[in-house]
């Protein structure tokens, strides 16, 4: 999840993006309102924290300005104000959820996960996909109740994927979601942690659930016939026969084999 922390005071803006980015959410951070203006303007967000006393620009104006043309970024406003007027205020104006100064960094890291969790609309804080799991309160993966290490990376791209099971996610759709700003959109990181995670699932599952639709993007699947037939399908729409990528499959191990029988016979021979 890619959220945008807006706060003036440097030490607990700082204290509340390590808490976030040590639940492997990518973040990123400002600490006046126009700025948060202009990275609203230019990067996507699932989560804005917003603190409504601003140097330059406001937080109400700041929430005001982007509900003008975005309904669907979730925003949590913190507030020293805690006067039921100001609560209402905040709501009105667009906020998803109001919550004071002073606060507890576990109650902000559950309203954060009810706000995404809620997005997705996806209501049990435990994500399933056939014997995989992944519990977005403590942030941890495991099959078959043995936990998965994984990466902050990927574990970001796990729960994304998770949340969208069934869709296909492009690569560009991942950069926006798990990646802060300061990614590179040309680097091959991206894939090589795919890659990694991909590795992992297939180590303890038995299969790999991430499948590369061509020209579509990501998709995480249980593992059935559908899925399979599917992957068929995929490749015959993009020119690739099936019953030839098999028989030339089954070709190479036969010939690889054959090779392998006939060196090792001649290594003993000699």
């Amino acid at each position: 999840m890619h959220i945008l922390v807006v706060e003036d005071e440097v030490a607990l803006c700082d204290t509340i993006v390590r808490s976030l980015k040590r639940l492997a959410y990518s973040v990123d951070y400002c600490y006046d309102g126009q700025n948060a203006l202009d990275m609203l303007s230019v990067e996507s967000f699932d989560l804005v924290v917003l603190d409504l006393n601003l140097p330059n620009v406001d937080g109400m104006t700041v929430l005001k300005t982007l509900r003008q043309t975005d309904i669907d970024t979730k925003v949590l406003i913190l507030s020293a104000r805690c006067e039921v007027a100001d609560k209402v205020l905040g709501l009105d104006e667009g906020a998803n959820d109001y919550l004071t100064k002073p606060f507890h960094l576990d109650e902000l890291s559950a309203r954060i996960r009810n706000l995404t969790l809620r997005k997705f609309t996806q209501n049990d804080i435990v994500l399933k996909c056939s014997n995989l799991s992944f519990n977005t309160k403590t942030r941890k993966a495991d099959v078959n109740d043995e936990e998965l290490s994984l990466t902050r990376k990927e574990t970001g791209i796990l729960e994304y994927l998770m949340l969208n099971q069934g869709r296909p996610v492009s690569q560009e759709e991942l950069i926006e979601h798990v990646w802060d700003s300061s990614v590179d959109n040309f680097s091959n990181s991206i894939r090589v942690h795919i890659s990694s995670l991909r590795k992992k699932l297939r180590n303890a599952l038995g299969y790999d659930p991430i499948h590369n639709r061509i020209s579509e993007g990501y998709v995480m699947e249980e593992k059935n016939e559908k899925t399979f037939f599917a992957m068929a399908n995929n490749l015959n729409d993009h020119g690739f026969n099936l019953h030839n990528l098999c028989a030339n499959e089954l070709f190479n191990r036969f010939f690889r084999q054959t090779i392998y029988g006939f060196n090792r016979q001649r290594n003993i021979s000699i």
